[in-house]
């Protein structure tokens, strides 16, 4: 759903975790990633711990009630497991720590689910699978004396009754019985063991376009394993120099190709990003292709180095482009150009004055990572003081917005933030009013209202709160941001897909003359939500649209939102179904 000057709103769903202002390091939320088809959301902490939350299904009410606003855009704990434990490697002198660094799902082919889960050192395959509870129960039976016995013994309700001849009367002994319970029991169970194959620090891994191999990428090298086996790997990226002394560069990130299963890609500290194809040659020494954007050596300070450092890299969906985030920006290359990027997003350049205060308190060393939306159209990244950023990549707008407890009413619009400098804040020193002011003067003077109601000075940012894990929804406008210990999920109410069952529900429930009506509507919503700016001839036809579309949208039996930059969805979710011939050799 857009507003009038065509901004993609995001509405709050959910958020997971406690709100108390003391955090325990452990529940610190290290990873965030959807499965294939997004039923799943599961997340990592630095506890070790696995939390696997499923989608929330229909129910009758809101399939009868037309409920578009709340259906499926929320998700309940699914399983929780510990995936790794702390270790201590005797002969390093080395403790391993058991936080999860990443989490990623294989492609269903039964009724179970796959995952690769990774901490510094192991990577694990768990299976999770459903199952009936089973429950034993105590039948509650005393011995008893009868004037009358059976000559024979009887097993009936747990209960044995046997003749006893010595005694002369008949005694009942209780057993217990195992009985199957309508509960279902969700249970993770460790497959394979992936370890002692890194010197150093795992900070990724990607599974293949062919789910057999995968890979995963440490500060110097990458291996490549296959799912079946455990005990072998392949080195097929070796940076590490013969004289440590020499080392200028470590690897950040690696991800394979969503569709050519020979090609990946790795980025490094230098803010070099190198694509390799595995056909060339067993170790791929020699890349494919490089892309790097080189300074200005006018600029470059003690800093530069540090700021350009990749964090992460993300192949978009069609395979076309490349999403890179460094510690100021992020950038989208065409595997086709490797001299530079096609586009180049600022996330807060306002931290440019202030790298000394980073860098004393360690956070100009912070990861940040990328998403893409499910059409390819959106970039969506994280900031600090619980801000996140979104893109959109056709009108090159971006906006910011703020994970916060006044923000947890259900369904509540999230209102745009933005960070002014100091300067700007309190007004110059010369006793002249701001840009900003004169801005807002501007605006209110043209008839035009301020969007980013909310508005924060660079200086009162809090660095200890920061959003480094995002996930975006592989199929609907549903993200989920990883804010310290808690989880947040919002969705955008225009492109959020209903069930297939929802859909043929309206299909056959909708008459003509509220396809008509709905129709007329999604006509005045194109026109009237355009994101091309307006001239002021056309403000009077504005409004005129605007209240015809107000009294269309109550009149119509159901809400359909109009449209924006987020195009290109299919109109019913299809659901993934697990084939009955194709099981998983695990």
């Amino acid at each position: 759903m857009t507003d009038s000057s065509g901004e993609a709103q995001w509405y709050f769903s959910q958020v997971k975790g406690t709100m108390e202002d003391e955090v325990n390091e452990a529940d610190i939320i290290s990873t965030v990633e959807f499965n294939e088809d997004g039923e799943l959301l599961a997340t990592g902490d630095k506890g070790g711990r696995i939390v696997i939350f499923q989608r929330e299904q229909p129910t009758k009410s809101q399939l009868q009630q037309n409920d578009f606003n709340s259906l499926r855009t929320e998700y309940n704990v699914y399983s929780t497991f510990q995936s790794h434990e702390a270790e201590f490697d005797y002969l390093k002198s080395l403790e391993i720590e058991e936080k999860i660094n990443k989490i990623k799902w294989l492609r269903r082919k039964n009724m179970a689910h796959f995952l690769l889960s990774t901490n510094d050192k192991t990577v694990k395959l768990w299976k999770i699978r459903e199952r009936n509870k089973r429950a034993i129960i105590q039948s509650s039976s005393a011995s008893s004396e009868y004037s009358h016995y059976q000559n024979h013994t009887s097993l009936m309700n747990g209960n044995i009754t046997v003749r006893d001849d010595i005694n002369g009367f008949i005694r009942t002994v209780s057993i217990p019985v195992v009985k199957y319970m309508d509960r279902i029991e969700v249970e993770a169970i460790p497959k394979r063991v992936f370890a002692n194959a890194h010197t150093y620090h795992i900070n990724s891994i990607s599974l293949n376009s062919d789910q057999e191999t995968f890979m995963s990428a440490d500060d110097l090298r990458i291996n490549l394993w296959h799912i079946e086996i455990t005990n072998q790997s392949f080195n097929i990226v070796d940076i590490k120099p013969a004289n440590m002394e020499e080392l200028t560069e470590v690897i950040t990130a690696a991800e394979f190709h969503p569709k050519e299963c020979n090609l990946f890609v790795y980025s490094s500290s230098k803010g070099i990003i190198r694509l390799c194809d595995m056909r060339q040659s067993a170790l791929c020494d020699s890349q494919a292709k490089i892309f790097e954007e080189r300074e200005d050596p006018t600029t470059k300070n003690f800093f530069s180095e540090i700021i350009s450092s990749i964090s992460d890299v993300k192949f978009s969906h069609s395979g076309r482009y490349l999403c890179t985030r460094d510690y100021l920006h992020v950038k989208i290359w065409d595997l086709n150009m490797e001299s530079r990027p096609v586009e180049t997003y600022n996330v807060h350049d306002y931290l440019r004055n202030k790298l000394c205060v980073l860098y004393e308190n360690d956070c100009i060393f912070d990861k940040f990572e990328c998403s893409w939306s499910s059409n390819d159209d959106h970039i969506l990244t994280g900031s600090y003081n619980n801000f996140f950023k979104s893109f959109n990549r056709n009108s090159k707008q971006e906006l910011m917005f703020e994970c916060s407890r006044e923000q947890t009413k259900p369904r509540q619009q999230l209102r745009p933030k933005r960070v002014t400098s100091s300067n700007l804040s309190n007004g110059q020193a010369n006793g002249n009013s701001s840009p900003l002011l004169n801005s807002k003067r501007n605006n209110l003077m043209n008839g035009k209202t301020n969007s980013y109601k909310d508005e924060v000075s660079v200086d009162n940012l809090d660095f200890t709160k920061k959003i480094l894990h995002t996930s975006w929804h592989p199929k609907d406008n549903i993200i989920a941001i990883a804010a310290t210990n808690n989880l947040y999920l919002f969705y955008n109410k225009e492109n959020t897909n209903p069930t297939s069952s929802m859909a043929s529900y309206i299909s056959s429930c909708n008459s003509i003359s509220s396809n008509s009506s709905i129709n007329c509507f999604n006509t005045l919503s194109n026109s009237t939500f355009s994101t091309t700016p307006m001239n002021p001839e056309s403000t009077a036809s504005l409004q005129n649209s605007q209240n015809q579309l107000n009294q269309i949208q109550l009149n119509t039996s159901f809400y359909t939102a109009p449209s924006s930059g987020f195009t290109n969805q299919p109109n019913v979710q299809t659901q993934q179904t697990s084939s009955q011939n194709t099981t998983m050799s695990l």
